[in-house]
């Protein structure tokens, strides 16, 4: 059999991957030399799918939890059948409600699974849905929604011609970029770095992007991008700099904006950021000068409390000073299917409602997953009875691991749908195997909106599903045909998986499903082009953007009440902020045993060394850490790329209660999040988004004997 031309869905820029099948089985996989955009690159992450596909601890039949409690296999028929008997019984006891849906990351580059948690989620009538955007990224569509009235708009850097590039909580030399679609990030910035754009990092530690000979770094203190971000406005508008025709035709709420501005000149917030006041302006004048500024904000600031206001003021940035929807700044990106609503679409008070927390409210449809073990384990009516949780893996991205855990207990059902028997899948009373990337077909999708270079590419599987796994939309499917909704099985066995829906996205964009399954190697789109932000997406409204949103009123006094307590923080306190590891890909990538390296036996605390010191702490001892919400264990390490009173950490591990994962087990690790609140008042109201970076801890030298107790294993006892 010929070489089968695919993409890569493991993160958003899909690049191009060849794969080998000899005898119906995947014998090989290299980067796609050929394809349109990423012309050879792909990352060893996306490489190991190759191992991941053929990993001995794979589900490939459905399996139930028995009275011993362990997992013995069983039929498709003989799961759907007793799952929907069981889930009917709980909705006739508790209500609509009392069934919950979690999506994971992996859902996110599945262009298909629509087809089956819509109708699936329309059939129960509930709203609880959650999914792991709020640990990451709910912020952007929160505060998008804000700006545009649109969640989907996120101009991104014009990279092609900025002269000056801004950015804030990334580091593409380990994670490639979030919300921005682009293969092999570091040769693109290079490639703008020589032909003389200056490129500035904002992070707390010496990244291995600027390590690597890539711009330059401004070292601030975890959790402050949004007053940086407010004295780095004021310090321009203060200049003279805003652009007063463009504000006065394009802009709404605008002295309200410099109202708020006023509060924080870079004098007043260096105390806070730790960069000088002079650094700040000095960014402030080469933004100034720039013909063409673009900025763009990831997860290290996504995460904060307060990440919502950043990514309002990072649109701010972009528009007062005349950088948005122009040649060198900030572009809007559309692809095959305008996937942004015209401004003015949403209306936000239709999103929120008087909930069992208090007042809550959905972001693209979905709840804060920090309330997900409070609505299980909180009686009363709409209390969550059963969850099924899809491509996900709740107990190691949510804070409070022991607190969801103890939820996950008490559920009366819980389904989850995987390629692992992971952490959460080991409470599951039934798991069902999923199909991963080369067993289904599929269409570029997490990219819409986001692409750097636009493009479109249609794959067929690549080989035909191992043991009884199936697709993901399928099996949501056939549950929607157990309990009696419609569903896309309504059509019979034969339904197309959402291709359908997709032929009509495509349509919108002048293309058809035939003319993109009939190009190997992607399609090229028409590159990303100023003036269609304001000419396409504004004029549906008044033709402007909302410079301070109504829905802000009540955090901005409370941004400035944090801030006050920020300036009245003890000396020497220290802020925990997550890493990202090249060869770790959040949860799910722990099991592949060639991305285990010899030096990782686990996730250590890294300090610098004068706060070692301080403390007493020499590299190698183990260390309790300690906040509000909890306690871990780990070695510390030296690290003095860090700014003194950051301690990091890496996510995604914690593996110990997931014997499916036999490797992973070896070296579980420790699960940082359980450093991390969880419950009413954990994550940002306006977007749901959990607070995840800055975490205010104590560290303290733990001897050797007190180390097995100090922190026990999270219980996974059954029932």
């Amino acid at each position: 059999m010929p070489d089968i031309r695919t993409f890569c869905r493991v993160c958003e820029p899909a690049c191009g991957l060849v794969a080998r099948v000899e005898d119906g089985r995947l014998a090989k996989l290299r980067p796609d030399r050929d394809h349109v955009v990423s012309r050879g690159w792909a990352c060893n992450k996306g490489l190991a799918t190759f191992d991941i596909h053929h990993d001995p601890d794979r589900l490939d039949t459905p399996v139930k939890r028995v009275a011993s409690g362990r997992f013995e296999p069983i039929g498709w028929d003989q799961a759907m059948t007793e799952i929907a008997a069981r889930m009917r019984a709980i909705r006739a006891a508790c209500g609509d409600w009392a069934t919950a849906l979690y999506v994971g990351n992996p859902a996110a580059f599945n262009a298909r699974l629509g087809s089956g948690t819509a109708p699936f989620v329309a059939g129960l009538g509930t709203r609880q849905v959650y999914s792991s955007g709020t640990q990451d990224c709910s912020n952007k569509f929160a505060g998008s929604e804000a700006v545009y009235g649109s969640s989907t708009v996120h101009p991104l850097p014009d990279f092609d011609h900025t002269e000056l590039l801004l950015v804030i909580g990334s580091n593409p030399a380990v994670s490639h970029m979030s919300f921005v679609s682009i293969a092999d990030p570091m040769r693109v910035l290079r490639e703008a770095q020589a032909r003389g754009a200056k490129i500035r990092f904002l992070n707390p530690r010496r990244i291995e992007s600027v390590a690597a000979g890539v711009g330059e770094l401004i070292q601030l203190r975890p959790d402050t991008d949004v007053w940086f971000l407010a004295a780095l406005l004021h310090a321009l508008d203060e200049a003279g700099t805003f652009d007063a025709e463009l504000l006065a035709r394009r802009g709404r709420n605008v002295a309200a904006l410099r109202a708020f501005l006023a509060g924080y000149s870079p004098e007043r917030v260096a105390p806070i950021t730790g960069v000088p006041a002079a650094v700040l302006r000095g960014l402030a004048a080469e933004w100034a000068a720039a013909d063409g500024a673009a900025v763009t904000m990831s997860t290290g600031a996504n995460m904060g409390r307060h990440g919502t206001l950043a990514y309002w003021l990072v649109q701010m940035l972009s528009f007062c000073t005349g950088n948005l929807d122009r040649r060198g700044g900030n572009l809007q990106s559309v692809g095959y299917y305008p996937s942004a609503t015209r401004a003015g679409a949403v209306d936000p008070s239709r999103l929120w409602f008087d909930g069992r927390f208090g007042r809550t409210r959905h972001v693209r449809g979905v709840l804060p997953g920090n309330l997900l073990a409070d609505e299980i384990l909180t009686a009363g009516p709409g209390q969550v009875r059963s969850l099924f949780v899809v491509a996900g893996n709740p107990l190691l991205s949510i804070g409070d691991e022991a607190k969801l855990a103890a939820a996950l207990q008490s559920l009366e059902l819980l389904v989850c749908v995987d390629i692992y028997r992971s952490a959460t899948a080991e409470h599951a009373h039934y798991i069902l195997p999923a199909t991963d990337q080369f067993e289904r077909a599929d269409l570029t999708y997490s990219g819409l909106g986001l692409q750097h270079r636009p493009f479109v590419q249609y794959t067929e599987a690549v080989v035909a599903p191992r043991g009884e796994r199936r697709e993901e939309w399928w099996i949501l499917a056939r549950l929607c045909r157990e309990l009696g909704f419609k569903g896309p099985l309504d059509a019979g066995e034969d339904a197309d998986g959402g291709l359908a829906r997709l032929a009509r996205m495509l349509e919108r964009g002048g293309l058809s499903l035939e003319q993109v399954q009939a190009t190997s190697g992607g399609l090229p789109l028409p590159p990303n082009q100023p003036g269609r932000l304001f000419d396409e997406l504004l004029p549906a409204a008044d033709g402007r953007l909302d410079c301070c949103p109504a829905q802000f009123a009540a955090a901005l006094p409370a941004l400035a009440a944090d801030f006050a307590a920020r300036l009245a923080e003890a000396p020497g306190q220290l802020r925990l902020i997550t890493l990202r590891d090249r060869f770790m890909h959040n949860s799910w990538f722990h099991n592949v045993r060639k991305l285990r390296r010899a030096a990782q036996v686990g996730n250590p605390l890294y300090m610098h060394p004068d706060d070692m010191a301080r403390l007493g702490l020499t590299a190698g001892a183990l260390v309790r850490v300690r906040s509000q919400a909890g306690e871990i264990a780990l070695p510390v390490q030296v690290a003095a790329d860090l700014l003194p009173g950051v301690v990091a950490a890496t996510h995604g591990w914690g593996h110990a209660g997931a014997p499916g994962l036999r490797l992973a087990q070896e070296r579980p690790g420790v699960n940082v999040n359980r450093l991390l609140p969880s419950g009413p008042g954990s994550y940002d109201p306006l977007s749901n988004q959990a607070f995840m970076t800055g975490i205010p801890v104590e560290v303290e030298a733990l001897g050797l004997e007190g180390a097995a107790t100090a922190v026990p294993p999270c219980d996974t006892a059954r029932r």
